[in-house]
Formats: C-alpha cells, structure tokens, sequence
C-alpha cells in the first residue's frame, strides 16, 4: 500500500513538472510575448517579489470565502433538510430554488453593490450565492434518500416524533450527502472570489488587498505575470482545500466502509 502511494505520488509530480517544462518551452520559444504569455521564470520571479503581500491576499480571500460559506451553511442545510423531509415544504420552495438556481452568481454584482455596497459583505454575498445551492440540494437529496426501514425500526423502537426522526435518522443518513454538497460549495465558492472582489473592496481595513482583486489591478496594468501567479495560487490553494476535505470526509464516513469481521 505504501509502495502504490509513492508511485502515485511520483506520476503526480512527474506531471507538474512536465506542465510546467512544456509551459516554460512555449511561452519563451514559441509564443516569446510575455504578454500573451509570461514564462513560468517571469512568474517565479514574480513570486519573490510579491513575497511579502500574498500572505495577506490569501487571508483576506479566504475570510470572504468563509464568510459565504458560513451563510450558505446556516441557510441551505435548514432549507433542503425541510424540502427533503416535508412534503408541502418541497412544494413551497421547490419553484423558488428552481428560478433563482440558474441564475449565475456573477449576475448578482449589481444588486450586490447596491444592497451592500464596495463592502466584504458584498464578496461574502456573491460567495453566498456560489455556495448555497450546492449544498441545499445536497441536503435534500440526503433526507430524500432516508431509507424507509430505518424510519420504520425508529418509530417501533418509540421515536415517533418528527423533529426525533431528524435527529437521529434523518441527519445521520444524510451526513454523507451534506459533506458532499459542503465540498463542491467550497469549490465554487473559492472560483467566485474573483468575480467578488473584482470591483474593489475595504478588505477588512486592510485597504486593496485579496486574491481576486489583485489579479484584477495587474491586469489592469498588464503585468501579466503577476496575474498568471495569482491563477497558480487560486488553483493551488483550491487543490490543498480539497485534499484536506477528502482526508477529512474519509475520516468521518469510516463507518460507510463497514465493519470488518475480523474485529468481531
């Protein structure tokens, strides 16, 4: 097992370096506008550079991103744990989630900045909507998919309460599914940061500070290798968020996997 894991690892890093080889090779052979194309040594050089202000950047992008989620959480699990259990509840929200489910995040800057203003609550509010859906449907899904014979066994043992079945039937057998929905939100959440902070923020009083709205003031500037390192770091941070939620999903879903006889 060990040995299969370090030669996974192996073709996984063997693969970075070959991207970053054949990326290196176009942008400074062939394409040779740094430009259209900054090489991957622009970039690097870039990164020493700005050294000392991406710390603050990832921060900040990160406490809007929690700020979504926080709110996506508190809104979207309540939300498809009633639609998912209750009938007349599912009635009542199904035709809203549907009509406002296709509408892109993006389409919400506007309203965004009039309601809140060039505020961190309107990047949390554009994340917020990014997030929400995700996990709502998630959760419905969930408590949808409750199997009967479980609800059953509870009501014979005495738990015939609703707000009871929820409790200890409904939530546990929708943990899977709610993890799930809490994964993919992070994702979209965290590709929504720039479009949240693209119009320029107070940052947490840290002024104009943030992933996102960096990318956007060196585009602005045509300082296109700073722009392609801020794209490494939104896809390297992305990648470390979802490693650490697998990690942390296969830990609390041991029971899925079963018991083993062995310990019987």
């Amino acid at each position: 097992m060990l040995m299969k894991n370090i030669k996974e690892n192996k073709i996984q890093i063997y693969s970075v370096f070959f991207f970053l080889f054949l990326w290196q090779i176009i942008s400074q052979y062939i394409i040779n506008d740094p430009l259209i194309l900054p090489s991957v040594s622009d970039v690097i050089k870039a990164f020493f550079e700005l050294s000392g202000s991406i710390p603050i950047d990832i921060a900040v992008s990160l406490l809007h991103l929690s700020t979504g989620l926080f709110f996506a959480l508190i809104i979207g699990i309540p939300i498809g744990a009633l639609m998912g259990w209750y009938r007349s509840a599912d009635q009542f929200f199904n035709p809203i989630i549907e009509m406002l489910r296709p509408i892109p995040p993006l389409a919400w800057i506007p309203f965004a900045i009039i309601w809140f203003g060039l505020s961190d609550y309107s990047a949390g509010f554009i994340i917020l909507i990014g997030a929400l859906f995700p996990i709502l449907t998630n959760t419905y899904t969930g408590f949808r998919n409750t199997p009967l014979v479980l609800v059953e066994a509870a009501k014979v043992l005495g738990c015939k309460k609703n707000i009871n079945l929820i409790k200890y039937i409904a939530l546990p057998s929708s943990f899977p599914y709610i993890l799930s929905g809490i994964r993919i939100s992070i994702g979209i959440g965290w590709m929504c940061v720039v479009a949240a902070e693209m119009f320029g923020l107070d940052n947490y009083g840290f002024g104009n500070v943030g992933v996102g709205n960096m990318l956007w003031q060196y585009y602005a500037l045509h300082m296109m290798d700073r722009v392609a390192l801020y794209m490494l770091i939104l896809g390297v941070i992305g990648i470390l968020m979802d490693r650490l939620l697998k990690h942390a999903e296969a830990n609390l879903l041991k029971w899925k996997k079963g018991t083993n006889i062995r310990q019987i």
